[in-house]
Parts: structure tokens; sequence; C-alpha cells
């Protein structure tokens, strides 16, 4: 089928957008993807170019990788409409505890790892429920492997937070891996998370074959880097693809629901229809096939203990957006304290004489 936007082909324009598009009724549309957020306007490349649009509140959130309807009226374009999502990669905003929206129709979740500083496991465990929740699939890259004489352990470490993800080892600077990483990105969207001076930008000029992603030196302390990408950005790649740099993220909040976490512990799933109880918790109850499982060393504790915690966040997350579940909560919670509260009052009454 003959693209009906050829100048939109690479950046992912297909036979569902075309089709999504279509059903727009508005004159003077164009479609095109948002490949930058400057806050007030978007970076949009249409099929006559790029050009910033402004964001009007009726429209909702906007993301980078977003495909949009832009209207012209009179030479002033406005982003009429958004069309309908394949997935979104969202955190919880530390600063406001509410969804920060990070990319949108993304295949790939690529969580960036530098060799330059301790691999923070549970940080990918974070990262990969939050890619599944979003409709990704997750991965990870290591990155700067010139500067370490075997990455191996850390390879090895990557697979203990979840041993069926795809790691890929990089380097940058000689080219190490790099094949492979462009071939994933082949006929997809990738969007680089990960700390600030873990790699990100550089791997993005590396893949792009250009200087498109400023980048800065770490401090050699530490391995802390500055924020030297200050804004998500889409960069179109060469050997076809695209990819989203993004600023570097110190915390990695859930905003995903329980059965997104479930997906990320495959192995817990597997393992849960056969304990006693359909509801069991897999903490205490007396038949629970994973308690099992730990003790006879088939599943390893730590993997169950990650579950929990996480379970237990991605728990608090969807109650924080739904009110009525909230307000649910809340009555439980009162009706918890009296009770306590009148066992409390029966236990120090004093006794008749």
């Amino acid at each position: 089928m003959t693209s009906t936007y050829p100048e939109l082909d690479c950046l992912g324009w297909n036979d569902r957008w075309s089709a999504l598009f279509a059903e727009v009724d508005a004159r003077d549309a164009a479609p095109g993807r948002v490949i930058r957020h400057d806050g007030s306007a978007v970076l949009v490349t249409l099929p006559t170019g790029t050009r910033h649009v402004p964001i009007h509140g009726a429209v909702g959130d906007v993301t980078v990788g977003d495909w949009v309807v832009v209207i012209d009226n009179e030479g002033e374009g406005a982003i009429g409409s958004v069309l309908t999502r394949t997935s979104l990669l969202e955190r919880r905003d530390p600063s406001t505890d509410r969804s920060q929206l990070l990319a949108a129709n993304v295949d790939r979740v690529v969580m960036v790892c530098g060799t330059d500083r301790p691999l923070r496991v549970g940080r990918i465990r974070r990262g990969v429920a939050l890619a599944w929740e979003a409709g990704a699939v997750p991965a990870v890259v290591v990155t700067k492997t010139d500067l370490t004489d075997d990455v191996t352990p850390l390879l090895e470490e990557v697979r203990v937070a979840d041993p069926a993800l795809d790691v890929f080892a990089v380097s940058a600077r000689t080219g190490t891996g790099l094949d492979d990483l462009a071939d994933l990105a082949v006929g997809a969207t990738l969007v680089f998370i990960g700390e600030s001076g873990s790699g990100k930008s550089t791997l993005v000029n590396a893949l792009v074959g250009d200087d498109v992603a400023a980048t800065a030196p770490v401090r050699s302390g530490d391995a802390k880097g500055r924020h030297t990408t200050t804004t998500r950005q889409l960069h179109i790649l060469t050997s076809g693809g695209c990819v989203i740099d993004s600023p570097g993220i110190r915390e990695l909040g859930i905003w995903a629901t329980t059965d997104s976490v479930d997906s990320a512990f495959p192995e817990i799933g597997e393992l849960a229809p056969d304990c006693r109880f359909r509801d069991c918790a897999h903490d205490k109850e007396p038949g629970c096939a994973v308690v099992g499982a730990v003790e006879e060393g088939v599943l390893d504790p730590e993997r169950l203990e990650a579950w929990q915690a996480l379970r237990r966040e991605a728990a608090a997350a969807e109650l924080r957006g739904d009110p009525r579940a909230q307000r649910q909560a809340g009555k439980r919670f009162g009706r918890m304290a009296r009770e306590a509260q009148r066992l409390k009052a029966e236990r120090t009454e004093p006794e008749d004489p």
C-alpha cells in the first residue's frame, strides 16, 4: 500500500495512523508527530516540514512521540486532537505525586546503565513494570563497556533483576554492540531512560551518526552527570526507526497497575495457580506455592521480596488514581480505627468491685 504521507514514513507513519487520521472530520487538517515538548508548545513534524504548534487545554496532555492532528486556522496552527496511542510511558512525579508523561507510541523502553556507576537492580525492576504498563517491551543497555575489563558481572546483575530481559552491552566510543541496538530500532520507536551521565545522549549521537544531542563529562569522583539533556526529543535513525532521548531521571516512581508488576515477575505468575487460595498474597498463607518454591530453593527469595514491594507501591498508585477507591479505603480504615479504640477501651475499663 502506498503511504498517504510518505514524508512521515521515517517517523513511523503506517496504515494504522492513516486509518485513524481518515476518521478526522476537520478542514485544513494534517497529521504530524511530536518530536519535542517545549512547555506551552510542541515541535511537530508535518508533511510540509517541522514547526512549533501551541498546546490548548482542550486537547489534553500531549507528549513526545504522540501523533497529532494539526489544524491551520488562517495561518495559525493548533492541535485539534491526539490520535489514539499504542503505548504511553509515564511515571509518578515525585514533586506532585501525579502522573508524568514521558513518551507515547514507543515499542521499546530501554533502560540505560553505565559501567562507571553501581547497577541499581531495583531501578531496573521499576522500569520493567513501567514498560509493561505502558504497553511496550523493556530492554537494558549497559553502556561504556570500554571502561571495564569484564562486563559479564554487570550483565549477570541485570539478569538477576529479570532473567527474561533483552540486554545489550554497548560502547559508543568503540562501536561495540551498536549494530545490535540499531537493529532493535528498525521499524520501531525506542525511548532511552536512565540517570544523568549514564550515556543516553552519547548513545543517541552514535546511532544517529551526528551530534544531535548535547553531552557533557561526568564528575570523576562519583560518576554523576549534569542535566545536559533538558527536554525529551525524538530523533530519526538513518538505519530506520526512531529513538527518544530524555533528561536524566533520579527516581522511577511507579505509576502502574498490580497486573503490570505481575508481568515483570512471570515466574511468580506461573507458580500462583498452584496456591491453595486464589487470592493468595504469597506471604504467610498456608499452601502457598510461591513461598514453597522459595523454601525449596526454586525461586530466589529476593525476587519475591521485590515483587511484594513493587506490588504494594502499585496498589498505592492505583488508589491515588481512583477517588472512589480512596473513599472506600478511608471508610475501611475508619472502621478499623474505631474498632481498635473500642477494644482498647474494653481492655482498660476497670472491673466492677
